[in-house]
């Protein structure tokens, strides 16, 4: 007996003809001094890479503002296509391709007025995308109180789900399970 393919059966790995764009992951302005580098893997319920996952990031700007700033992706004049940032702006958004061993990374800046930045992740086999966030430790230690409300509501071996590895100054690990053992929390919106 043959049966028809589910939903999540025929989802991907469509990600990386329409949503990458050069630079994507770059969303520090080029050079800035206070860029850090946020990076993992993506893994599958079995603990095996995804290598066709797309990871997004928003967050607020350093000072707190959620305003972005518009026009900063060059566009092509003749297709209209997306051809990178424009090297200077910092709108919060970034978009992350994972590689063949489903590693992805972001450069970016530290968030203003809370201590985490939000992901979204793309992958073969979701119908929709998982939202989660991503907590910096340095910034929940300077956070001030009360605690954060999710991180609160959670024991402590689904809270560590969502808390980066700092690996020096300037670098933070997060590695993204979307099954089994220690998946990561995700968030559901509604």
């Amino acid at each position: 007996m043959s049966h028809a393919p589910t939903p999540s059966q025929t989802v991907g790995p469509f990600y990386g003809y329409a949503l990458p764009f050069p630079g994507g992951n770059e969303v520090a302005p080029a050079g800035h001094p206070g860029t850090v580098t946020v990076h993992g893997y993506v893994l599958d319920g079995r603990g095996d890479p995804v290598p066709d996952a797309i990871v997004e990031t928003w967050q607020p700007a350093p000072d707190g503002s959620r305003t972005g700033l518009p026009g900063s992706l060059r566009h092509d004049p003749a297709t209209g296509k997306v051809t990178g940032r424009n090297g200077v702006d910092f709108t919060g958004f970034g978009r992350a391709p994972t590689d063949a061993a489903g590693r992805w990374f972001v450069r970016t800046l530290r968030p203003g007025g809370v201590p985490y930045v939000c992901a979204a992740v793309f992958a073969r086999g979701l119908v929709h995308h998982l939202h989660t966030r991503v907590y910096l430790p340095d910034l929940l230690d300077e956070a001030p109180e009360p605690a954060d409300p999710l991180l609160e509501s959670l024991d402590a071996e689904r809270r560590a789900t969502l808390i980066a590895t700092r690996t020096d100054a300037h670098t933070y690990r997060f590695d993204i399970r979307l099954q089994g053992d220690a998946e990561t929390v995700f968030l559901e919106f509604s």
